[in-house]
């Protein structure tokens, strides 16, 4: 390879990590806040919904890395602790309505004014939070997230 190939492609690089902490830049660290919000769909209530290991899943109906998504937040819900946020995605029935033509049996949380994506400091959906053991917020990750890189960070959330 030549250096000027080189060089292009490690700029490239250089902007894809400088462009990650630009926008993890406000996201919480740390605890997650203690948000009060009721789960539209009966699975659970959203205090002590997640005390230690689990994810936090901030999505939009409207989104469409979110809906490419779908099918790897299922199976890590399905595996995993957690609680979803369906972030300025309408009323409480827009959102069961979509959860029901998606066939998707999350808990969500309807964040419909953006409250709670403010208090996590979201600035873009999707955005996921992995907790480890303790309860602390160990990687985030905001846009498309492959399976296999939210496996990782779940699996390397465990080593506290």
């Amino acid at each position: 390879m030549s250096l000027r190939k080189s060089l292009f492609y490690g700029f490239l690089v250089l902007i894809v990590l400088v462009g990650q902490q630009v926008v993890n830049r406000d996201l919480v660290e740390g605890v997650p806040p203690k948000v009060h919000g009721a789960v539209i769909n009966n699975k659970v209530p959203w205090e002590g919904a997640i005390e230690g290991p689990g994810v936090i899943y901030f999505w939009a109906s409207w989104c469409g890395i979110c809906q490419s998504i779908q099918g790897t937040m299922s199976d890590v819900l399905a595996q995993t602790p957690g609680m979803t946020v369906a972030v300025k995605s309408g009323s409480n029935e827009d959102v069961q309505k979509y959860l029901k033509k998606s066939e998707l049996d999350w808990p969500v949380v309807n964040d419909a004014d953006g409250v709670i994506g403010d208090a996590f400091g979201i600035r873009g959906v999707p955005t996921i939070f992995v907790m480890g053991p303790s309860g602390k917020i160990k990687f985030t990750a905001v846009g498309y997230t492959s399976a296999l890189g939210l496996q990782l960070r779940l699996w390397l959330a465990g080593f506290e």
